[in-house]
């Protein structure tokens, strides 16, 4: 289960943790790189919900309940955001098809008040994911993550946070198909 050595990791790939990855922060974890360069990497993990609700950190944002994520163990006093559909927010950068980081948090209030922007287009993380310069490359080397070029969109988050490293794998074929199904702890086979 090695990456192809000629396939850099770029914005918009998902990295997924490999099976027995003993890192509590990242176990069957799916992080969405939104920016890869000289300087280091910044994504945000897709399926480890919090035990909070963008109701209790944002006062503004008070009538939703949108369920927020933990993007990771960096600064987890930050709130980041994710989007879909047309570019709707100044700032925002294209991280996929569709798919925007960041943007004008004001804006981004004012367009969930209105209407003009669904709760469901938008996914809310507090912390983030972040690697120093040739951190993520190492860790690549070592096949601590498996790069997945597969288009995010709605639909892939629609699995549910312990469902999606399996459905990733799965529908990359071949080899993942079969470390999909690995157990967790394979000493309780």
């Amino acid at each position: 289960m090695k990456n192809d050595p000629s396939k850099l990791p770029q914005a918009g790939n998902l990295l997924i943790s490999e099976p027995f990855l003993q890192d509590e922060n990242f176990v069957r974890s799916v992080v969405l790189l939104c920016e890869h360069n000289s300087e280091g990497s910044f994504g945000l993990v897709l399926n480890k919900p919090s035990i909070l609700h963008l109701s209790e950190l944002v006062e503004e944002l008070s009538f939703l309940e949108s369920e927020v994520y933990v993007g990771g163990p960096v600064e987890q006093n930050t709130l980041h955001f994710i989007y879909f559909g047309e570019k709707k927010l100044e700032g925002s950068l294209p991280i996929g098809e569709n798919l925007w980081w960041g943007g004008d948090f004001e804006a981004l209030v004012e367009n969930l008040k209105l209407g003009t922007m669904q709760a469901d287009s938008v996914r809310f993380f507090i912390g983030y994911s972040g690697w120093g310069a040739g951190q993520l490359s190492d860790e690549l080397s070592e096949n601590t993550w498996i790069i997945c070029e597969s288009k995010i969109d709605s639909e892939v988050l629609e699995n549910t946070p312990e469902e999606l490293w399996r459905v990733l794998l799965k529908n990359m074929g071949g080899e993942f198909k079969v470390i999909a199904n690995y157990p967790l702890d394979p000493r309780l086979n």
